[in-house]
């Protein structure tokens, strides 16, 4: 069967390219450039818990060590410390990292892969499609039709996949701008990242904004100046003015000695495609939406698109077409990132306005600023990860299902488990591997060797309920998961959503359930739906 066709080698197409490969997919990545990655410290990304372990489990490397995790983070207004969080093992800090360095790790992973094959300097400029597959036509020395199962366009806010396939991309556009330095210095508050809003030094105007300072490795900061609404040019005079009475503000004497690494201007753009999908076609990352106000990030919900997207091109590589599954790509993830960008443009006025009723109501200003922390930090209505409860895989009227921690639709909570062939692993470790996954909360498991418990109590019975399943699924035990009682029954999409808790073992249920998430129920639905006497 043909390769998918990736359109677009930057963090989402890469990281495609490597989900699709941990399923046995093939795929073509087609890279405009020349293969390799400009660095640039003043590009930064800021990734959180769910999207860093993707990262690690794709790449098979340890991002700590190539980025840093906050040990704090704190948020001033003027001279003020209005909110200070220490980061622990039970509230992990997000991953900062260089982007350069990140698409890196992807790059060497991807050329280690043997189902993947990443083509330099091949400009798109044709799409064909019909109901066995996609042709794309490429530019460039290797210019020629390459022909896939289906293609995805990570290309960028500029796609020529959205273009060829003729999907507005309406939007806003300068939500924010932000004056961006790399610099190598010492501040008062090592490994913490700090959010400081109205700083003392800066007292009229729009300008007088915040600014945000997070650190990377080998002491190196990436800081960002608010700038004012408009298309005033940062010069580097201006720049450097910043700096200086920035870290001289920061510092409380003369300005502190630094090196000057990389600078830049980021403009946030807020945009939204009206279609993801297109026959064969699919849209991903920046090509599908643009977002990134009030600290939140862009490319975390771009990896999510991927890792949402791999499993169930997979389900249709390897098991034949389910138009069902494929369609709720777009529905599951064009409706959280709706959600982020109706949040945001709701809340900007709100934090951006100047004066009004706001200035008068106490403790007015503390709530915004726990709002921008938010954002940053990927929490609340800001940034938190979306969940699928919505989602047309949902499982409808199970019998047995009991609340956990974890609502249905959201990601689950990364356990230690034993997998069947005894090894004790993380639960994320077995993400992404084309099956479902089923996990046993079973206390006391640990302390037992596996040949005592994998034939006790309801083992048998549930083994066999999941080998009786309709896609292959992955059975895991747990010594506990939040919430959840003794005998309590998970089952977990490949990218690590929850689909349902069951109490105990009800093989009626799990089977109904995974039947819903490949997509059955939505198309019996769609199917009662349709009028009398329509076309199958």
């Amino acid at each position: 069967m043909d390769p998918v066709i990736i359109v677009g080698a930057g963090p989402v197409g890469l990281t495609l390219a490597l989900a699709l490969a941990r399923h046995e997919v093939p795929s073509v990545v087609l890279d405009e450039g020349p293969g390799t990655d400009e660095p640039r410290l003043a590009r930064t990304v800021v990734l959180r818990e769910d999207t860093a372990a993707l990262m690690s489990r794709l790449t098979g490397v340890r991002l700590e060590e190539a980025g840093i995790r906050w040990s704090g983070w704190r948020s001033m207004r003027r001279k003020q410390l209005t909110r200070e969080i220490t980061f622990g093992d039970a509230d992990p800090a997000p991953l900062h990292i260089a982007q350069h360095v990140l698409t890196g790790s992807l790059r060497a992973a991807l050329a280690a892969q043997p189902l993947a094959r990443l083509v330099a300097h091949s400009r798109l400029d044709a799409v064909e499609q019909e109901r066995s597959g996609v042709t794309a036509h490429t530019r460039g020395p290797e210019g020629t039709w390459w022909r896939g199962s289906h293609l995805v366009g990570c290309d960028g806010p500029r796609s020529t996949v959205r273009k060829l396939m003729d999907i507005r991309f309406p939007g806003r556009t300068a939500v924010e701008r932000h004056a961006v330095a790399a610099l190598r210095t010492e501040l008062p508050w090592p490994g913490q990242a700090l959010l400081h809003r109205s700083p003392p030094w800066r007292t009229s105007g729009p300008s007088a904004g915040e600014i945000t300072a997070r650190p990377l490795p080998h002491g190196v900061w990436r800081l960002d100046w608010l700038l004012p609404p408009g298309k005033d040019l940062v010069t580097p005079d201006v720049l450097v003015a910043r700096i200086r009475e920035t870290l001289s503000g920061w510092t409380g004497g003369p300005t502190p000695p630094y090196e000057l690494l990389d600078t830049g201007v980021h403009t946030v753009h807020h945009r939204l495609a009206r279609r993801w999908r297109a026959g064969r076609v699919f849209l991903a990352g920046d090509a599908a939406h643009l977002l990134g106000a009030l600290g939140t990030q862009g490319l975390d919900e771009g990896l999510r698109d991927a890792d949402n997207l791999a499993w169930k091109l997979a389900s249709a590589w390897h098991h034949g077409p389910h138009e069902a599954l494929l369609d709720s790509y777009q529905t599951e993830r064009r409706a959280v990132v709706s959600a982020r960008l109706r949040a945001a443009d709701q809340v900007l006025p709100l934090l951006r306005g100047g004066g009004g009723l706001r200035t008068y109501v106490p403790g007015s200003a503390r709530g915004h600023d726990a709002l921008l922390a938010d954002g940053h930090l990927g929490q609340g209505v800001l940034g938190a990860p979306g969940t699928y409860a919505g989602s047309p895989l949902a499982p409808r009227h199970l019998e047995a299902e009991v609340p956990v921690d974890t609502p249905p639709g959201a990601a689950v909570t990364d356990v230690a488990v034993t997998a069947e062939d005894g090894s004790l692993v993380r639960l994320r470790d077995r993400l992404g591997r084309g099956a479902l996954l089923v996990l046993l909360v079973a206390p006391g498991s640990a302390v037992w060797e596996r040949r005592h418990w994998v034939t006790a109590g309801v083992m048998p019975r549930l083994a066999a309920a999941v080998a009786a399943l309709p896609h292959p699924a992955e059975l895991l035990v747990a010594e506990s998961y939040p919430g959840a009682a003794a005998h309590t029954v998970l089952l977990v999409r490949p990218d690590g959503h929850l689909v349902t808790a069951l109490s105990g073992v009800r093989s009626a249920d799990l089977f109904a359930a995974t039947g819903a998430v490949l997509g059955d129920a939505a198309r019996e639905r769609e199917e009662a739906e349709a009028p009398a006497g329509s076309a199958s």
